[in-house]
């Protein structure tokens, strides 16, 4: 996939197929979008294209929006990367941008500037000042413009038409099991170790405490969960637990991430984790004492471990 980051000058790109739209998480509903987009560029012997934006469009209209998103950009460019899509048109969304009319950016930016011939439109997918017109809207323009339009129908699972905004919930809610179901691949977080309260090295569980103060990533619901853990992108999945609460049985009064890498032993402050989720195997909860803790924390460990071995035992079989 090529990355084009879009200014007002640079030579033109090749005739596409485009679609357009935020892709945060790039989940199933938007692979199904993207696969269309290409099948059908490859049809009409074009290329295809997903446009998408720089930085969430309420950050720009709202100074006070606080985005909680399933990807970074970094982590959404990987995903595109992926996908059969030959080229990713990376706009940057700032007042300009936000002013203009759906028919002025159809004019000015789709055909004018990335030379879009035909537009995939997402089931719910809307664009243009204000978002104030529609799919309708959009195929009269696109006429008077020589696009040609047309709707992708949503992508169904378990009864659901598959948005980001629901599996926000399902993670929000620590449902990352079925989170990641409807992404297509595990959900993760990405952050810097920074000094923490050292509690669970006591207790024989020492934790890495993960500062996403800076992060515009969501952050799943309280509770333990079966993970695996990659150093600074080496690559190598480690398994482990995190816990993601306010550490009740410490009297802890702020939320913190924490995660304990099985049988690891280096210095990670200072150091970027990679946290992948499996699954949520219990709520956080106050015990009695530490001891009590680190009982439940050494079932913890084995059930995970457990999970993790019927997994590697799954993929033998299936190879």
């Amino acid at each position: 996939m090529r990355t084009i980051y879009v200014n007002d000058c640079g030579p033109k790109p090749a005739p596409c197929v485009a679609t357009i739209g935020f892709f945060d998480g790039v989940h199933r509903g938007h692979r199904f979008l993207i696969d269309r987009v290409a099948a059908a560029a490859r049809a009409s012997g074009l290329e295809s294209t997903v446009i998408t934006f720089d930085r969430h469009p309420r950050q720009v209209l709202h100074s006070d929006y606080i985005p909680q998103l399933l990807s970074t950009f970094e982590m959404k460019l990987r995903l595109l990367a992926a996908t059969a899509v030959d080229n990713c048109a990376v706009l940057r969304f700032d007042e300009r941008l936000a002013r203009l009319s759906a028919r002025d950016f159809m004019e000015y930016v789709l055909r004018d500037r990335l030379n879009v011939r035909k537009l995939v439109i997402g089931y719910d997918n809307r664009f243009g000042h204000d978002r104030a017109e529609g799919f309708d809207d959009y195929v009269r323009h696109g006429c008077e413009l020589g696009i040609d339009v047309v709707l992708n129908p949503a992508f169904v699972v378990d009864g659901l038409d598959l948005s980001s905004s629901l599996i926000r919930k399902l993670v929000t809610a620590g449902d990352v099991a079925t989170a990641n179901r409807y992404l297509g691949y595990r959900y993760c977080i990405e952050g810097h170790v920074v000094a923490g309260f050292q509690e669970g090295r006591k207790i024989g569980f020492p934790t890495a405490n993960i500062d996403l103060s800076a992060s515009e990533q969501l952050v799943p619901g309280c509770g333990v969960y079966a993970v695996t853990v990659e150093v600074d992108h080496d690559g190598q999945q480690r398994e482990g637990m995190m816990n993601i609460g306010s550490r009740p049985t410490f009297g802890g009064q702020t939320v913190t991430v924490e995660v304990n890498i099985f049988r690891f032993a280096a210095d990670l402050y200072g150091r970027t984790l990679t946290v992948t989720f499996a699954d949520r195997i219990r709520e956080e909860r106050k015990f009695k004492d530490t001891a009590a803790l680190a009982r439940q924390l050494m079932k913890d460990q084995l059930q995970i471990e457990r999970q993790f071995e019927k997994e590697k035992e799954h993929e033998e079989s299936s190879c």
